[in-house]
Parts: C-alpha cells; sequence; structure tokens
C-alpha cells in the first residue's frame, strides 16, 4: 500500500508508505519497485545517499543537470525536515515556483521529483537523517545549484547554517535553464 499525493509542482508526488508501528517502534518499506512500477513511477535507482543535519541546517537547492539529470526519492527516517522544491522547467507551467512539505521520521512520507527540480531542505531538529534515491550517478560536471534565498521563499530562520558551496549558487533570476 503506498498513497499518493500530487504536489503542487507537475510531477512532484508527496508519497506515503504503510507505517507499522508497534511496542518496539515502527516498521516502514520505502521502496518496492512492484509499487513503484503499478503507479508509473521511475523504478530504476542507480545511487543511494543519505545526510545527517543539525537543527537549522539548510541544504540546497542542489539538482543535476542533463544529462545526468534524475529522478529523486527523498525521505526523513529521524527527525523532521522543512523540504522545498524549485521547478526549473521551462516548460512547465508552475516554472519558477516552489512547493514544500515537512518530511518527518515519525511519519515516514516521502517526496518524488522529476528531472528538473531543484531540492532543498531545512532541518527543523538536531540529527534530522535525509535518504536519497537517484536514478543517475553522481557527476560533478553537472552538479548544481539555485541560490536559496533567491527565490521568494522564507525559510523562517535569520541565519541558516549553510555551505559555503550552497552560497555560491546562482540566483534564480540569473539561472539559464537546461530543462526543457
Amino acid at each position: 500500500m503506498l498513497e499518493l499525493r500530487q504536489l503542487e509542482l507537475p510531477g512532484c508526488l508527496e508519497l506515503q508508505p504503510v507505517v507499522r508501528p508497534d511496542a518496539r517502534g515502527l516498521f516502514v518499506k520505502t521502496y518496492s519497485k512492484e509499487l513503484f512500477e503499478k503507479h508509473g513511477l521511475c523504478c530504476d535507482f542507480a545511487e543511494d545517499y543519505y545526510s545527517i543535519s543539525n537543527r537549522n541546517v539548510l541544504r540546497g537547492m542542489h539538482f543535476q543537470t542533463p544529462p545526468t539529470d534524475h529522478f529523486k526519492l527523498v525521505y526523513c527516517s529521524r527527525g523532521e525536515a522543512l523540504d522545498v522544491i524549485l521547478d526549473l522547467r521551462q516548460s512547465s507551467p508552475t516554472f519558477g515556483r516552489y512547493a514544500e512539505l515537512r518530511l518527518s521520521g515519525d511519519r515516514a512520507n516521502m517526496v518524488y521529483l522529476p528531472p528538473g527540480i531543484a531540492h532543498g531542505f531545512l532541518s527543523l531538529a538536531d540529527n534530522t537523517t535525509m535518504h536519497y534515491k537517484v536514478s543517475t550517478g553522481y557527476s560533478p560536471a553537472h552538479d548544481s545549484g539555485i541560490l536559496w534565498n533567491s527565490f521568494g521563499k522564507d525559510w523562517g530562520v535569520a541565519d541558516p547554517i549553510i555551505s559555503e558551496r550552497d552560497r555560491s549558487f546562482p540566483p534564480l533570476s540569473q539561472f539559464d535553464t537546461c530543462f526543457k
């Protein structure tokens, strides 16, 4: 069982798997090739990552450009994060707009993203653990991003903890999209 909810950006979905709590904690199946195929979702993931972040760490807004752009499945196994996605697809009716949702280890909800979507998040708790499945391998030559504060999103934190790399990305207004 997997519930899908269409987000404001076309092709972007919130996925809610069955969460099985008991006296020991909880158990969640985060991926099933059969279920993903049934719903027409990408099933061919090439790499899997996770990050651990303290409260007020902001990571983003990340994506890979063609030909290594990818589908992405993101979920939080511990803590909570404000997850933000930004549409960079020129032909999309929501080009340049963003959507957000909260991902948490307790809810076990996930976000599914097609190519052409920038992704980032703000950690809302210490030791927030985020997992990423991507359909293409990491390519430093195609790794890119949009400046986190350049597209109208109020993150609700005066001084988030951000890497120098993420601070160096161009603002959305200066990004010449390669996503059609």
